[in-house]
């Protein structure tokens, strides 16, 4: 499998079982409705798991921009690779998103409420405040991507064997500092499900929250790039 491929296909799961288990918990009918955080969490969990173990052999699963970012500013990296991985980290959030509501359209349907409707493609904050979402994001992905660092030691390498690491991080990401703004720590898991949320025709689903739409695109980014600052000092 080459590499591209891999980061869409590692992508793509990560989506259908992360927002899926969203879905799962919100959506009115859903056989797992107010499943609650918990469940939310270790679906995330799993989801990253099966993402990163499908693609870790092939391309390293980065699965986000702000991993991708963070290994070509510690020169680990090719920076003429890194709008090709972004890509197909788009690519395959879109596909991934596309069959979480394909699977749950009806429950779309029946759903009224549009704030949960949203939230099974995208992310928002528990307290709408701007700076402080924005810190919150840059901060919570420094902590993720220098753990993951730490995870991949001196070789850069995320090897399949790594994948239950990785998903156990993501849990903790989620219990711990994933109350303020749902913990979205990837510009790509967040901006492209939003753009299908707009794209889509979901009955009497709302907006798609542009407002807040950058906050957790640049601050994942920033929060990146921060560790990759920051590790060299600490390894």
């Amino acid at each position: 499998m080459s590499p591209h491929l891999a980061e869409v296909i590692g992508t793509a799961l990560v989506i259908i079982f992360g927002n899926g288990v969203v879905a799962n918990t919100l959506l009115k009918g859903s056989k797992g409705q107010n499943g609650g955080w918990i469940v939310i969490t270790l679906g995330w969990c799993m989801a990253v798991f099966v993402g990163v173990y499908a693609s870790a052999d092939a391309s390293g699963a980065h699965l986000n921009p702000a991993v991708t970012l963070a290994l070509a500013a510690l020169g680990k990296f090719e920076w003429a690779q890194v709008p090709v991985y972004v890509a197909a980290q788009f690519a395959g959030a879109v596909i991934g998103q596309l069959l979480v509501w394909i699977i749950y359209r009806q429950h779309f349907d029946l759903t009224e409420e549009t704030g949960l409707k949203r939230a099974c493609f995208c992310t928002e904050p528990a307290i709408r405040h701007l700076p402080s979402n924005f810190l919150t994001e840059t901060l919570a992905t420094f902590v993720f991507v220098l753990s993951i660092l730490f995870i991949q030691g001196p070789d850069a390498s995320l090897g399949s064997l790594k994948a239950l690491p990785v998903a156990l991080l993501v849990l903790a990401m989620g219990l711990s500092l994933g109350g303020p703004t749902g913990y979205a720590i990837n510009p790509i898991r967040d901006l492209a499900p939003r753009i299908v949320h707009a794209i889509l025709p979901i009955r009497g689903k709302g907006g798609s929250d542009w407002a807040y739409a950058w906050v957790p695109v640049l601050g994942p980014a920033l929060g990146g790039i921060l560790a990759a600052m920051v590790y060299p000092w600490l390894s």
